[in-house]
């Protein structure tokens, strides 16, 4: 490995690090780099070749802030935490899809009313599509997970305020 990508390798370190993100994995012609920070919950990871990794570090704005005021920071951008708003969960691996075709409109939105057993999107799994039901009744406040991207088993999809 020439210093050139050494020293993007340091880089993506502290970006990881400071965007506080847990787990990474890079692969490019015959250099392949996992990064599992200790004590780290299983995360969707991401795939980055070095030219986009360049680009993404140099544009990420420095962060200098303690630590304590990074995990306050965190804690208070969680609106389920404040608000004791209810998530729902993936139960399974899968890909996220919010409607139940491309184009056509999404199984709920932002503010909508729901109930409990009501379609809230779609996790697609192996060519199986996977209904994903709310178990509360209440009102949508957040989509977390974003449509055609993967998720984890246990990973918040979206929020909801109980009624």
């Amino acid at each position: 490995m020439d210093g050139t990508k050494m020293q993007e390798l340091r880089e993506l370190v502290e970006f990881l690090k400071a965007n506080e993100i847990a787990e990474f994995d890079m692969e490019q012609d015959d250099l392949k780099v996992r990064i599992k920070f200790a004590g780290a919950a299983a995360a969707p990871t991401t795939s980055l070749d070095l030219s986009q990794l360049s680009r993404l570090v140099s544009s990420a704005p420095a962060v200098a802030a303690p630590a304590t005021q990074a995990v306050s920071a965190t804690a208070s951008a969680n609106p389920a935490a404040e608000e004791k708003l209810h998530e729902v969960k993936s139960p399974i691996v899968g890909t996220f899809y919010e409607s139940p075709a491309p184009g056509a409109p999404s199984f709920v939105q932002v503010g909508d009313q729901v109930e409990a057993g009501q379609v809230l999107c779609i996790v697609e799994a192996m060519k199986l599509m996977n209904e994903i039901e709310s178990d509360v009744a209440g009102e949508v406040v957040k989509r977390i997970a974003t449509s055609g991207q993967p998720v984890e088993y246990g990973q918040p999809l979206f929020a909801i305020r109980p009624r």
